[in-house]
């Protein structure tokens, strides 16, 4: 009787070849299978681990026909990858997480309708093609409200807030990469997020909602427990679930949103595979995002997520590495992740630090003591 998941030495293809790419790759190793990367970059992070890197674009055919080929399955660790080059491997190698929810999720437009669709609450939204409509939309959205790019968006670029009418022109800008998203502003007190998991099987997982801050809107620091109340964490876990389910989602889905003082929740995006906010889960709960990933896209059955112990992730940018470096022998409680990249870059994500600690915020404010991430 043939197995319907995968064995240990079958091979697992990763489009994306930097440190979402490698913590799977990694994961991916720890349980038996092999790993082959397709990335643009020579020595990607994702390459350094695995057992082969194609040097390709990410829209080179010929170069993704040559990994679905080499893969009993293949995945993404980011989702501005050409859908249509997706679409062109699906009768070769199975894409368990798929072109169909890679299209929603990477075009803002179609995401937003989708969420509308399935009644999931979302920030009031206008679409953009030029100044008129701006001016036109902004009188019933009203100030702030955040312009942004349908594409291509990520760690804050491709996105503006626009705080008044002077801002408007600045703004202007973002329309040249063709029809953007008006948002209005949701005056949120919390960020937070969750990762749910779900197999082909139709099992659902939901990792601990994780709490978020944001500096110049890159991720700063996450914590879970959220502090929130319980209703509000068996709403955002409901959301998270309820996605997972209509998506048919195969893998783990980041579910980003926004929870009001009242304890209104909206949906601000999402993301089809593991992402920054879930870091914690590599120590601080009994299965990471990442192998959980592995196990839903590989057909095995999923771990029920436990939060073993309370946990502070905290990035480490370019301009903080020589800080965090100098302090490595003093901070043993440090669980230091570099991802292997060789230039640090003002504002590029190198690494990240996951503190376990029964009061996470207390980690918080040894951070800000520090002025490393000041």
């Amino acid at each position: 009787m043939s197995k319907t998941y995968l064995l240990p030495n079958s091979t697992i293809g990763i489009i994306g070849g930097g440190q979402l790419g490698r913590m799977m790759a990694l994961a991916s190793k720890a349980m038996g299978f092999r790993v082959i990367v397709l990335d643009p970059t020579v020595d990607a992070p994702c390459g350094q681990v695995a057992d082969e890197q194609i040097v390709a674009n990410y829209t080179d055919l010929a170069a993704l026909k040559e990994l679905a080929e080499k893969s009993d399955v293949v995945t993404y660790e980011f989702e501005n990858v050409d859908n249509d080059a997706i679409r062109s491997i699906e009768d070769i190698v199975r894409v368990p997480q798929g072109s169909e929810l890679l299209s929603i999720t990477q075009d803002r437009i179609l995401e937003k309708a989708y969420l509308e669709s399935i009644n999931i609450n979302l920030a009031p939204y206008a679409v953009i093609v030029d100044k008129d409509d701006i001016v036109q939309h902004i009188s019933s959205l009203g100030y702030p409200a955040v312009l942004k790019t349908t594409q291509g968006g990520y760690d804050g670029k491709g996105q503006y807030v626009i705080q008044s009418e002077d801002d408007i022109d600045k703004a202007l800008g973002l329309l040249r990469f063709g029809t953007c998203v008006l948002e209005a502003w949701i005056p949120y007190e919390r960020e937070v997020s969750v990762i749910v998991a779900r197999n082909a099987a139709g099992q659902v997982e939901t990792f601990p909602v994780a709490e978020n801050d944001h500096k110049n809107n890159i991720l700063h620091t996450t914590i879970v427990p959220a502090t929130l109340d319980a209703e509000s964490v068996h709403e955002a876990e409901a959301i998270a679930v309820k996605l997972a389910e209509y998506l048919h989602l195969e893998g783990v889905l980041a579910v980003e949103m926004f929870v009001t003082s009242s304890g209104a929740i909206y949906v601000n995006e999402l993301a089809p595979r593991p992402h920054n906010s879930g870091h914690f889960s590599i120590e601080a709960c009994n299965i990471s995002q990442f192998t959980q990933h592995i196990r839903a896209i590989a057909g095995l059955p999923l771990l029920e997520v436990e939060l073993l112990r309370p946990a502070m992730m905290v990035n480490i940018l370019g301009q903080h590495v020589d800080g965090v470096n100098d302090l490595l022998d003093a901070h043993p409680e440090w669980f230091v992740h570099y991802y292997g990249k060789q230039e640090a870059k003002i504002d590029r994500k190198m690494g990240h630090i996951t503190v376990l600690s029964d009061n996470p915020l207390v980690e918080i404010e040894k951070l800000r003591a520090m002025k490393i991430w000041s």
